[in-house]
């Protein structure tokens, strides 16, 4: 049988072995790099994708922090979110002037956004949360995988120095959503990533679309528990939905 190709198999070797490096760092032998998504988010060429790529190495001591927090906190396996370089090229890609998440646990999508936007220079990070306490002082399959544990708060394994300037806001997002969008001027990537129904990312989608200009990048993960929540959107606004590979990872790119 024919081995398929990995989805970063067009990218340089050298390029490819940062990202490898960067994966290994993070701890989440899931967070490699899906090529093709990624070209079909940004609209960027493959030469500069792997150009904004090759600064993983510069990202090094932040995913050894994240990696480090993981462990200190009863995690040292924990996997949040399968793209995080696939956030930071997004922000560096597409260079958004607001960027919203709903949903942070930890803080692994929310420090990569943050790491693109450092690296622009211009940009914020709005995020909101409503953290889930650990049951008891130790981590247990009774837990949730986005549990917090005691003493920490959302957002745990950021280090302190990227936190700079980030907008977290903590509540749920019915609550603050919607005047979180009154306030931001055009939003340039939006991430679902908190309470996965159809009717709460129908509710997420609906606050966020007036201020989704033309080549904003709509995210959504964990889509198989959503329905059609998603594909209803991306058919309302007459854009196709991008999958990352065979996950629920999604993805459109308004029209």
């Amino acid at each position: 049988m024919r081995r398929r190709s990995p989805p970063s198999a067009d990218l340089p070797p050298a390029v490819r072995a940062k990202v490898e490096r960067a994966r290994r760092e993070l701890g989440d032998r899931r967070a490699s790099v899906h090529l093709p998504w990624l070209r079909r988010l940004s609209g960027a060429s493959d030469e500069r994708i792997a150009n904004v790529l090759a600064e993983l190495d510069e990202l090094l001591p932040v995913a050894r922090e994240l990696r480090e927090a993981h462990r200190a906190g009863g995690r040292p396996y924990y996997a949040q979110f399968r793209a995080p370089f696939e956030l930071y090229a997004l922000v560096r890609l597409t260079r958004p002037d607001h960027i919203i998440e709903t949903g942070v646990s930890s803080g692994v999508s929310s420090a990569h956004f943050l790491l693109g936007v450092r690296r622009n220079g211009h940009g914020t990070v709005h995020s909101i949360d409503q953290p889930l306490p650990q049951r008891g002082p130790h981590f247990s399959v009774r837990d949730s995988p986005v549990a917090i544990p005691p003493g920490r708060s959302s957002g745990w394994a950021i280090p302190p120095d990227l936190r700079t300037g980030w907008d977290l806001r903590i509540g749920s997002s019915e609550a603050l959503l919607p005047s979180l969008v009154d306030e931001v001027g055009s939003l340039g990537i939006f991430l679902h990533d908190s309470r996965h129904t159809p009717g709460h990312l129908t509710f997420e989608l609906s606050t966020v679309r007036p201020k989704l200009a033309p080549g904003s990048v709509v995210l959504a993960d964990n889509t198989v528990w959503t329905g059609l929540a998603f594909p209803r959107f991306a058919k309302s606004v007459g854009a196709p939905v991008h999958s990352r590979g065979r996950s629920d990872l999604v993805g459109l790119v308004m029209p």
